[in-house]
């Protein structure tokens, strides 16, 4: 088979990338065409995405792909992925209308318990077997409701952002299922919208369109893009995982045992943490737990947890950067390294946490208000946000292990986190099992994977992780300090379940 060229668009929390994977061999190479800043904007006090620029991005990363050296490359197809649950508005004649939120604006600050008053919270988490957070889509759109209906009134349709990216490439309105799984509007058993929850809340169902599964062809580029970036021929727009777990989860490198005895971290801005499964688990012990059941690569259910993860450490960094400290993670991580052990502990997931701000102020209010002693060092801070997150991993396969009734062996580690050595020894040794941090840039392997199998290039998802194996290399991590790492867990566990 000749070599194939597939172009993933990755918009993460801090940058966005335009990476390039050639195939060929059973072998997969990346080239990293282009790359850029991601931050969110702030207007009249809310948090937006920053869409206007973000296109443009998307388009040079095209345009840069296409059209460098003599020859001009030609791609079998390209993908978008990013973060879950924010969305866009589109009018009647197609336009969008007004700039999308951002999941951490506080416009739905309580929007949750106000719709537990309404409709239960086992009502909504059987329809949609889906973890509560004050920000999945669903809260969204009740928020917006209240708060900006002449908005919603001139919609006529809803698109998740990689699937608005997707129709801006190609005027095409569909909605890809890993994306939508991250709503809480989806029922994971039907694979469909869960219409009878959104009309019990007189959530608008006009503005869903049909919903497509990761790895369907869109449509290609339209003619005015092509002929902005003067390019020629036909580029394919292919939905991967639009959700950028979906995507890395389909990289984690499971062989077939792993896959059925091992989880998986999707590390970076969120741990994402679990196991991948054939249908959805939606009962009390999930409920109470609070799990929850994405789909995935495949029709794969990812029955995991949200975890913070490093936010933590970047907001930590951002907040010294303004005070005159401009540390790289490299060197934060250093200086946790050095930090005394097992000093105080946080619940990565305590609601102000969220919000971006003052990372440090907020640890050492957590600190006081459990009666522990406040970091003393910027080193200190940062073991604390590692350690909580190494042990919030130990609590969340305890967890998993309880739902499942099986045990958990190993522990795949994927995504920019792994580079960070120091937290996966902490997880190793937290959780008393081994460590498989690799690859680094799984979210583009897998939206390169899901694309080369739309177009039959790969056959399967476990032949796309063979290519995995074949094209990345690993690093394994063995636990150590037991004793230490037990009797850290009993005092973080009565501080966060308090």
């Amino acid at each position: 088979m000749p070599r194939q060229h597939f172009l993933a668009f990755d918009l993460g929390a801090e940058s966005g990338r335009a990476v390039l994977g050639t195939l060929a061999d059973g072998r997969l190479t990346l080239d990293e065409k282009h790359r850029f800043s991601n931050p969110t904007g702030q207007i009249n006090g809310h948090l937006h995405w920053n869409l206007l620029q973000q296109w443009e991005e998307l388009k040079t990363g095209l345009r840069k792909t296409v059209a460098e050296g003599e020859k001009k490359l030609k791609l079998d197809g390209i993908g978008v992925d990013t973060w879950g649950v924010d969305f866009g508005l589109l009018n009647t004649d197609g336009d969008v209308l007004g700039n999308p939120f951002m999941y951490r604006d506080a416009r739905t600050d309580g929007q949750m318990e106000a719709t537990f008053r309404r409709v239960g919270r086992e009502k909504i988490f059987e329809a949609t077997g889906i973890q509560f957070m004050q920000f999945n889509t669903l809260f969204q759109l009740l928020a917006m409701k209240e708060q900006n209906p002449a908005l919603l009134k001139q919609a006529s349709t809803l698109l998740f952002m990689p699937d608005l990216f997707n129709y801006l490439f190609t005027g095409v309105r569909k909605t890809e299922m890993s994306i939508a799984s991250t709503s809480q509007m989806v029922d994971p058993r039907t694979r469909s919208w869960a219409t009878n929850l959104l009309r019990m809340l007189e959530v608008p169902t006009n503005l869903l369109t049909d919903i497509v599964p990761a790895g369907t062809v869109i449509g290609n580029v339209q003619q005015t893009v092509m002929d902005e970036l003067k390019l020629t021929g036909t580029i394919p727009l292919i939905a991967p995982g639009g959700h950028d777990t979906a995507s890395a989860v389909a990289a984690v490198p499971f062989d077939e045992q792993s896959s059925k005895t091992g989880c998986y971290i999707s590390s970076g801005t969120w741990s994402l943490m679990g196991v991948e499964l054939d249908e959805p688990i939606i009962n009390e012990t999930s409920l109470k737990l609070n799990y929850t059941n994405e789909i995935g690569v495949g029709g794969k259910i990812r029955f995991l947890k949200n975890i913070m993860g490093l936010w933590l450490v970047q907001e930590c960094r951002r907040h010294m950067v303004r005070g005159g400290h401009d540390h790289t993670y490299a060197e934060l991580t250093q200086m946790a390294s050095r930090a005394k052990a097992f000093g105080p502990v946080i619940d990565p997931n305590h609601r102000p946490f969220l919000s971006p701000g003052d990372m440090p102020d907020k640890i050492d209010a957590f600190c006081k208000k459990t009666k522990q002693h406040v970091p003393g060092t910027r080193g200190e801070t940062i073991r604390c946000c590692l350690e909580s997150l190494a042990l919030t991993y130990r609590r969340t396969v305890d967890g998993l292990e309880q739902i499942l009734g099986r045990p958990i062996e190993v522990i795949h580690i994927v995504g920019g986190g792994m580079q960070n050595e120091l937290l996966n020894q902490m997880t190793a040794d937290a959780c008393k099992r081994p460590v498989v941090a690799g690859p680094i840039e799984a979210t583009g392997i897998g939206n390169i994977l899901v694309q080369a199998m739309a177009v039959g290039a790969v056959k399967s998802l476990a032949d796309a992780r063979q290519i995995v194996r074949d094209s990345f290399p690993v690093k394994r991590y063995e636990p150590q300090d037991a004793k230490k790492w037990d009797e850290a867990y009993v005092r973080y566990t009565a501080i966060v379940e308090a």
